[in-house]
């Protein structure tokens, strides 16, 4: 089989942290993900950062890869007599057959192994679990805050007679409740791969995010909106239409408002697993038209009729002396 360098293909050094490698997995991930990148072999590249993950994530599948030391990349190599027994997984060439499997799924063979042995299923001393899987999903905030339901096109190991992970294509429906945030990890049981000789299947883990959106601007489940402002609205105040996920609402702006003042909306943000929901905030932004000969001429007249100082700091600072 050929050598893969994991560390590489999350640009990470082989002594990174489990912290290091879970950010550098997420970040990657979520830039090569076939659903939304336009990176040229978006594809093989996320293909390649998820096996890195799965391996490097688990700290028994970890250290029995370390102990096949750094190789050129790509290199034909076999693992030595007894590799891997420190880690409680098979590492004979019978229980392997190295020469009927490729790299990635050496590891998720391993790590099924070494899981088995401790889970101590009831369905049979000797099953394999299913390999668990961790995928990066991107929905849109409209869909964060009605739900949605996510097809998704994975590919995962299932073994054959003879214990042989072979990866076989599955479509995986998934829910999604309204009120997803962006982090969040959704766990669906049994959803990864299949089990052998009466192994339990691997779950299916989606990290969350939210798609960038043309208005609103997520942080938990609450919601920011900038909404402009004409000089006049913030000086007297005004009532003013607001767009919400649930519908457009009134929204009174008082008098003498100020570019980034916030307004609240209560509960006009995305729901809560538990009732209720976040809030809605109206960034206020004071923006200034082009002015015309009679507007510049009303200007004038109340630049000379205010006492207005909007910069309040010492003169000796203006001077910068």
């Amino acid at each position: 089989m050929k050598y893969t360098d994991y560390y590489a293909a999350l640009g990470v050094e082989r002594g990174a942290s489990a912290d290091e490698i879970k950010k550098a997995y997420r970040r990657l991930a979520q830039k090569y993900h076939p659903d939304v990148s336009k990176e040229p072999g978006a594809e093989a590249r996320f293909k390649e950062i998820g096996e890195a993950w799965q391996t490097l994530k688990d700290p028994e599948k970890r250290a029995a890869y370390d102990e096949l030391g750094s190789r050129p990349q790509g290199e034909e190599f076999r693992p030595p007599p007894g590799w891997g027994r420190a880690q409680g997984g098979h590492s004979d060439g019978e229980a392997f057959q190295f020469d009927n499997m490729d790299f990635a799924d050496l590891f998720a063979r391993f790590g099924g192994a070494a899981g088995g042995a401790r889970a101590g299923s009831s369905r049979g001393r000797g099953g394999i679990p299913g390999q668990d899987f961790e995928v990066p999903v991107q929905i849109s905030i409209e869909d964060a805050f009605g739900g949605t339901t996510l097809s998704l096109n994975l590919s995962m190991p299932e073994y054959d007679a003879q214990g042989v992970p072979r990866r076989v294509p599955h479509t995986v429906k998934a829910r999604i409740a309204p009120g997803a945030v962006d982090g969040q990890r959704l766990r669906l049981p049994g959803k990864g791969g299949k089990g052998f000789n009466g192994g339990r299947d691997g779950d299916l883990y989606l990290d969350i995010t939210l798609k960038p959106h043309a208005l609103y601007r997520a942080t938990g489940h609450d919601l920011y909106l900038d909404l402009p402002l004409a000089p006049w609205e913030a000086a007297l105040g005004a009532t003013v239409r607001v767009p919400t996920l649930a519908g457009a609402v009134n929204l009174k702006v008082p008098p003498g408002a100020s570019s980034g003042q916030k307004l609240r909306l209560t509960g006009r943000g995305l729901p809560m697993p538990r009732g209720g929901a976040g809030d809605q905030f109206a960034v206020l932004q004071i923006v200034v038209p082009p002015a015309n000969e009679r507007e510049r001429a009303l200007y004038e007249e109340l630049k000379k009729a205010s006492t207005f100082n909007p910069r309040p700091w010492p003169e000796d600072q203006e001077s910068g002396s």
